[in-house]
């Protein structure tokens, strides 16, 4: 007769991601049942009866303590001084403020559309603080097609400001500012969609937008849509430059600030640009051209950083003597750090070397007191950025065009950083344990369902006992 079977035990590697308390389910009783001898059983659902509809059900109680988040911090006072002049007169309906307020509470909640907005017209919480009424689709596409470039700037400077607040809490001794764009593929006839490189759709119309990460609080800080011939260019360059300008100005004097992109600051105007700035490091990936390669092959001196088993050396540093004759028209000293190594990484292999097959990669930096494989490490943590960027197209919507119109685009792009960055805000104010959590868990912990009661000319959010709302409003 066969026993009871036993699982084997063994010390489980980790339950940090064991979110289950947080959100207020039930521990397992596994070990207990199996003591009992009893089995789970799922539940017969012909069972369950339906009770009496009740329109006072929420499925985003947790909209309230996020809209207690930007009460605190005087949003609609921001967004009526910005954009009152966007719908003026007195018999306006809906003012621009709200309007703007109702599409970030639509983002935040996981909306990817501006159309999406007909679904949530049916909650009773985000009906009640939008004002007791939802909009038309039609008057929220006008809506965003009324900005203009001065406004964008205002609404920038926006995503900005929420994106840099407590950067001196997070960033001790210096900050990162990092640059990097991104392919938005359009299957309609946007403004603006045009074809460049696309490693997906080839061929396929597209945006092509510049964005800004500040990597301390991981928060969007800027960005600009283009059309998706455009790449890095002397626009751009003034694009970057208004950022490290702003983040100089956000970041204590003394404190460094590094500014991180890929081969595309490769570019002489740009490290021209960024050197200007006191206390400033550009770090950007060099292209390895015919010159280069021949420069890096001819350098005799290696510093070795790493060893494999038997002591032969795997990684190997060094600075090199190449100034680019551009960067000496422009008077600029830089920099050129590379790293070689047989260990298969990102870099470019090459044979410039016959007795191995190194794979390099090279580093241009105006910083000369920083070690060469520190530098290399600081660069590979720019990489941030990319999940960072597949959030905002699986949870935010970045590559959902709202509208034809290229303004109304831009300005929704923006408004989804936004909600990014007042989420944020509201995690580290209400959650600071769930700043590691990527935003569709956010969405998971913070949202949950809950009933909306009228009574005594008082409102009431009614939630569990164990909701996670319920400890972000006491």
């Amino acid at each position: 007769m066969l026993g009871v079977m036993k699982t084997p035990t063994c010390s489980a590697p980790g339950t940090r991601k064991v979110r289950r308390p947080f959100l207020g389910g039930k521990r397992p009783d596994g070990l207990k049942r199996q003591a009992a001898g009893q089995r789970i059983r799922r539940a017969d659902p012909t069972r369950i009866r339906l009770g009496r509809s009740d329109t006072a059900l929420t499925r985003y109680a947790g909209l309230l303590p996020f809209a207690q988040t930007l009460h605190a911090l005087r949003l609609d006072a921001q967004l009526a001084s910005a954009f009152r002049d966007l719908k003026p007169g007195r018999r306006v309906v809906y003012p621009m403020a709200s309007q703007l307020h109702l599409l970030l509470d639509a983002f935040a909640l996981g909306e990817l559309r501006v159309f999406h907005v007909e679904a949530l017209a049916a909650d009773p919480l985000f009906v009640h603080l939008a004002g007791g009424a939802v909009p038309s689709l039609d008057v929220l596409y006008d809506d965003l097609r009324r900005f203009d470039a001065d406004h964008l700037d205002a609404l920038e400077a926006l995503v900005f400001a929420h994106g840099t607040a407590d950067l001196d809490r997070y960033a001790p001794v210096e900050a990162h500012l990092d640059i990097d764009t991104t392919v938005l593929p359009l299957f309609g006839r946007q403004e603006g969609a045009a074809r460049g490189p696309n490693p997906r759709y080839h061929g396929r119309p597209s945006h092509h937008p510049v964005l800004a990460r500040c990597a301390e609080l991981d928060t969007w800080i800027g960005a600009r849509l283009r059309s998706g011939d455009q790449s890095f260019s002397l626009g751009d360059v003034e694009i970057v430059h208004d950022l490290v300008a702003e983040m100089r100005a956000a970041l204590a004097p003394h404190k460094r600030l590094w500014v991180r992109i890929d081969a595309a600051g490769d570019y002489t105007e740009f490290l021209a640009d960024v050197t200007t700035f006191a206390n400033t490091a550009v770090l950007t990936k060099a292209r390895i051209t015919p010159e280069l390669l021949g420069a890096i092959a001819g350098h005799a001196t290696w510093r070795t950083v790493d060893v494999d088993a038997h002591g032969a050396p795997t990684v190997q540093v060094a600075t090199i003597d190449y100034p680019r004759p551009c960067w000496r028209k422009h008077g600029l000293t830089l920099r050129v750090v590379v790293v070689r190594s047989l260990i298969r990484e990102c870099g470019q292999r090459t044979c410039a070397w016959a007795e191995n097959d190194y794979e390099v990669q090279a580093f241009i930096t105006n910083a000369w007191d920083v070690a060469e494989e520190d530098l290399a490490r600081k660069y590979n943590q720019r990489a941030g950025i990319e999940p960072l960027i597949g959030q905002g197209k699986g949870a935010l919507g970045f590559g959902k065009a709202s509208s034809e119109a290229f303004v109304a685009n831009e300005a929704a792009l923006l408004l989804r950083l936004l909600a990014w960055n007042l989420l944020r805000r509201h995690v580290r104010r209400t959650a600071p344990a769930l700043q590691g959590w990527s935003l569709a868990w956010l969405r998971r912990a913070l949202l949950q369902p809950g009933r909306l009661t009228h009574s005594g000319h008082r409102w009431t959010l009614h939630v569990g006992p164990t909701s996670p709302v319920a400890r972000m409003l006491n």
